[in-house]
């Protein structure tokens, strides 16, 4: 019977010797034998005093020497002369496999060519298809192959090649796929490791809070009871002054009257006898029917009911992992994170811990700076949002929520923020033309090109009073910046003033004019040099733009009924450098 596929085979009087050779295998057997005798006959060290020598660990290719191991440290060390000799692993046997041509023929070309078993004297050339083995030319014309479907043994075996090799193409992707999925596998491990963790933090922070929790109410209750005892206390203490006053008072009055009933004058005792005697029942009647009972028993009317609780403690597990799929919970706003600057907001939130729901966004509203209505100001996945353009001076109150394909989960706390009294900024870089060149901590500019070019500065304002200087620091060939204020979405590559989203006074050496929509209005003597300080005043309450040189106004308001959300802005060229000077409060 086979040891593999269990089934019985009938023997001939050749016995065992009858079956098929597995030549293949008998080939890799004989190569492994050779490549087992290569290695028995390796190459030895040929300083040993050992019999026999121990084989070579080194070959010093200056000293053309063979060392073992201890013979390298003893009679080769890696110092003095010899530490620049280089030393390689000693050279493989011929015989052994990759050993060099002779090698590969004693392994492959050197082999003898298999003979039929049936005819010892003959080779294979042949495949039968129908017994699916080799045979040789005398099996088809004699033996019982002669009818079979046979084929070129060299073309079948191609083929049969061929078929191998594209069943372990299958194989060996599977393979991949398998390296791939023990990569997963070896992370999932990792992360199941690193949530372990995570959730016996999270565990353990949820028991310390419970223990908190109790630990406070148990302090509660505690107080409660010790001002319930302080109270019975008080009033027992009480009741023992007050009755020992009047046990005072009806001892000493006991005592009087037995020695007045000691005497033994008739007329001094009813002398005094009646007033004695309404005294006595006085006293008496003083102790009323209750004054010898405490006010208050020993017992305390407390009861606390743990029942509940134990039975929630006992019965505290973890939920059913696999959830179905609601609303989102609160966000929670991540107070040290959110903060203002200028007119701008910055608001921070994340979900609480082990939260099961998915989100997929959130929607952050804001209302308008005086306690009016809510309206939202972002809707996206970023836990971290910045709001500009807000008014300067006003307090917002924000507020987020998170929802998914179920719904909208509930609103967060309300955070509430105050925006700058005064504004502070500088030059844009991200907004500025590419020719605009900014220094000094962007405050200030110069342009690259001939040709007027526009920056903004960072702030954006929509009420309130304001009111910045810049400084001339370099005016060559009589250049005409402008100055103003402007949109977000102004023309940056032409002087300020001449599309309808600016307002501008632009000036040279002798005098101004104020410009919007490319019309020229105003014009006042008066220019600017190096060294020259323009103002810009912007009143929104007014609706009002006024410019002012050195300190002098240029006529009258540029412009009025100026409405909206505006920003700083300037253009100039290669041939004009500002400063923008820091902005104070107006009073």
């Amino acid at each position: 019977t086979c040891p593999q596929c269990h089934r019985s085979a009938s023997l001939d009087q050749r016995g065992l010797r009858g079956f098929q050779r597995n030549r293949l295998l008998e080939a890799i057997v004989q190569r492994y034998q050779q490549g087992r005798a290569a290695a028995a006959a390796a190459a030895k060290c040929q300083l040993c005093d050992r019999s026999p020598p121990e084989p070579a660990a080194v070959l010093c290719e200056q000293c053309e020497v063979l060392y073992c191991a201890a013979c390298q440290l003893r009679c080769h060390p890696a110092r003095g002369p010899f530490a620049k000799h280089r030393l390689a692993p000693p050279p493989a046997h011929p015989g052994a496999p990759g050993g060099g041509a002779d090698g590969a023929k004693g392994a492959g070309g050197g082999r003898k060519l298999p003979t039929c078993a049936e005819h010892d004297l003959e080779n294979y050339s042949m495949y039968c298809v129908s017994c699916r083995s080799p045979v040789c030319y005398q099996c088809l014309e004699e033996g019982r192959h002669s009818k079979h479907d046979v084929k070129a043994l060299g073309a079948m075996w191609k083929q049969h090649k061929a078929q191998l090799s594209q069943a372990l193409n299958g194989v060996s992707d599977k393979a991949k796929e398998a390296k791939e999925f023990l990569v997963q596998l070896k992370n999932l491990l990792q992360q199941i490791q690193e949530n372990g963790l995570d959730y016996e933090a999270c565990l353990v922070a949820q028991c310390d809070a419970l223990v908190d929790a109790l630990t406070r109410q148990k302090a509660k209750l505690l107080t409660k009871v010790t001002k319930e005892r302080e109270h019975k206390l008080k009033i027992v203490w009480d009741q023992i002054n007050h009755c020992t006053l009047k046990l005072r008072q009806s001892t000493g009055l006991m005592e009087y009257c037995l020695e007045v009933i000691k005497e033994n004058d008739p007329s001094g005792f009813l002398q005094i006898s009646d007033a004695l005697i309404k005294r006595v029942q006085v006293s008496q009647e003083q102790w009323v029917k209750g004054a010898l009972e405490p006010k208050v028993s020993a017992e305390f009317d407390l009861t606390l009911d743990s029942e509940p609780l134990l039975q929630s403690i006992h019965q505290l597990d973890f939920i059913q992992m696999k959830f179905p799929v609601s609303v989102p919970p609160v966000p929670l706003l991540q107070l040290e994170k959110c903060c203002t600057r200028n007119n701008s907001v910055t608001l921070a939130w994340r979900m609480p811990p082990l939260s099961h729901n998915p989100v997929e966004g959130y929607i952050l509203e804001l209302d308008d700076g005086d306690g009016g209505q809510f309206r939202e100001v972002y809707v996206g996945k970023e836990t971290l949002c910045t709001i500009d353009g807000l008014h300067f001076n006003s307090t917002y109150n924000a507020r987020v929520k998170a929802f998914n394909s179920s719904g909208v989960g509930p609103y967060s706390k309300t955070v509430i923020l105050q925006t700058s009294d005064v504004a502070w900024f500088t030059f844009d870089p991200s907004s500025a033309h590419r020719d605009i060149v900014l220094s000094n901590d962007n405050q200030t500019a110069t342009c690259n090109s001939y040709d007027d070019r526009v920056v903004l500065g960072t702030a954006a304002f929509s009420k309130g009073v304001h009111y910045w200087e810049l400084h001339v620091d370099r005016y060559d060939n009589h250049p005409d910046p402008a100055f103003g204020i402007a949109r977000i979405n102004v023309a940056k590559d032409m002087m300020l003033g001449k599309d309808d989203k600016a307002w501008a006074m632009y000036v040279d050496n002798n005098r101004s004019w104020f410009m919007h929509c490319n019309s020229h209005t105003n014009r006042t003597e008066g220019g600017v040099s190096k060294g020259a300080t323009v103002g810009v005043l912007l009143d929104l309450n007014k609706h009002s733009l006024t410019f002012y040189i050195n300190g002098q106004q240029q006529g009258p308001p540029a412009f009025e009924n100026i409405e909206g959300v505006f920003m700083p802005a300037l253009s100039l060229n290669r041939n004009v450098q500002v400063n923008l000077l820091h902005p104070a409060p107006l009073t």
